[in-house]
């Protein structure tokens, strides 16, 4: 019997599959490379002693921190810009930017002479917003609308189309990709050969699209992993899905890998190569911005420190020598009692409590000599209500001395006369204490 068909289906000619949009090819990276001497500074690959003893492996950072403008983005942005035609330079640059991207537009137009217009989400630290003042040279404008990258990017589409100004974006564009690419090159000429393993961090894909690209043709095998924000997975769920997809939910804690929608030109290229890739904890970077800060003398803003946390989930072969890019420096001292309060939950040393004490006197002391450990500290307590007059409910933060004596102090609370309720980290009301 033959087969059923649809005849409708059979007379229309077969449809194309869609092209992808194609990435920086490697000599692209290499003309980048040269356009970029004298320009971007050719930043340290540091042994780390910290990071390799905890490992088993040699940790090497790769530290873009100490770029002129703080992070790797001056590579992507001077090498677009640098390619402007004179009319194009005449009609001004545009771009949207978390901070870092800014920053090296800013630097790139005050470095050729071309006014800039930067449009940065609400979100933005104000250190990154003073830094892109200054490095403009009184040639950029900054404007700040939206909560988010891509509102900023909205927005700098719309300016664009309305002035003629040419965009400068932070990743998906095949000169932006080439300029971040060398990153890639320059790694493997200061070690001499190539790293058994390279963790780049991402946002919108741009560093890892150009070191994919670079890697892949000249030592295909490095393991290149791309390592993300679990608040902000957004490559990881577009290589899933196949093709970018809008994030619901996106936590702009890592402002500089906040991005709600990968790239069209990045995924394709990941897609083509297919990296691993690693999600980390928010408050696992915050642990390892400490770190990296009391340890190594390294001030790295939470993007940065992605890859050198993604090291307790990476568990690289004992020998092998890794490479983690260290991709921006530009950190808020202001946010900094955040991260240590992050730091501290996600350690397990800060807890939250409602408490109900009695309304008597030496209620608060018992609870002092009595629930709390020798090297356990109160650091918040606040009555909620006062008007009850047998129990006064007190919200409670109290560090651990010791992550592990949670179970004991849980224990003694129970066996106390005291009631009390813990507040899960999970709870909408948590998320007004961290």
């Amino acid at each position: 019997m033959a087969p059923v068909t649809n005849p409708t289906a059979a007379s229309e000619e077969p449809s194309e599959p869609t092209a992808r949009p194609s990435g920086p090819t490697v000599a692209d990276i290499e003309a980048a490379a040269a356009r970029l001497e004298g320009v971007a500074v050719r930043t340290p690959l540091q042994l780390n002693e910290r990071l390799s003893q905890r490992t088993g492996a040699f940790v090497w950072l790769k530290r873009e921190d100490l770029q002129p403008v703080r992070s790797y983005k001056i590579r992507g942005a001077y090498n677009l810009i640098a390619q402007l035609g004179e009319a194009e330079r005449a009609a001004g640059v545009i771009c949207a930017s978390a901070g870092n991207h800014g920053q090296g537009v800013a630097f790139a137009c005050a470095r050729l002479g071309i006014r800039g217009r930067i449009f940065v989400p609400s979100t933005t630290p104000r250190q990154k917003r003073d830094r892109m003042r200054a490095l403009g040279e009184g040639l950029i404008e900054l404007v700040v609308t939206g909560d988010t990258y891509d509102d900023a990017a909205a927005a700098a589409r719309v300016e664009a189309a309305r002035t003629g100004a040419s965009i400068v974006p932070a990743f998906d564009d095949p000169r932006t990709i080439a300029g971040q690419g060398t990153v890639a090159r320059e790694i493997v000429e200061q070690f001499g050969k190539a790293p058994d393993v390279l963790l780049v961090p991402v946002g919108g894909g741009g560093m890892l699209a150009g070191c994919l690209t670079w890697m892949a043709e000249h030592h295909p095998e490095t393991r290149v992993i791309g390592v993300e924000p679990a608040g902000a997975p957004t490559l990881a769920v577009a290589l899933d899905a196949g093709e970018p997809r809008d994030l619901q939910h996106l936590d702009t804690f890592a402002d500089g890998a906040a991005v709600g929608r990968a790239g069209d030109i990045t995924l394709a290229v990941a897609l083509r190569h297919r990296p691993a890739m690693l999600t980390v904890p928010e408050g696992r970077i915050c642990s390892e911005m400490l770190e990296l800060y009391q340890t190594e003398g390294i001030i790295a803003e939470p993007a940065g420190a992605l890859t050198t946390a993604s090291l307790g989930l990476f568990h690289p072969t004992p020998g092998q020598t890794v490479v983690a890019i260290i991709s921006g420096g530009n950190n808020d001292v202001s946010r900094y009692a955040e991260i240590v309060e992050r730091a501290l939950v996600y350690e397990g040393r800060k807890h939250y409590f409602l408490v109900n004490f009695p309304q008597e006197p030496g209620a608060l002391r018992r609870f002092l000599d009595e629930i709390l450990g020798p090297e356990d500290d109160i650091t918040l307590f606040e009555y909620v209500k006062r008007s009850n007059r047998e129990t006064g409910p007190a919200l409670v933060g109290i560090e651990l001395g010791d992550p592990a004596s949670l179970a004991d102090l849980l224990l003694r609370l129970d066996s106390s006369p005291i009631s009390f309720e813990v507040v899960a980290s999970d709870s909408p009301f948590y998320r007004f204490l961290v």
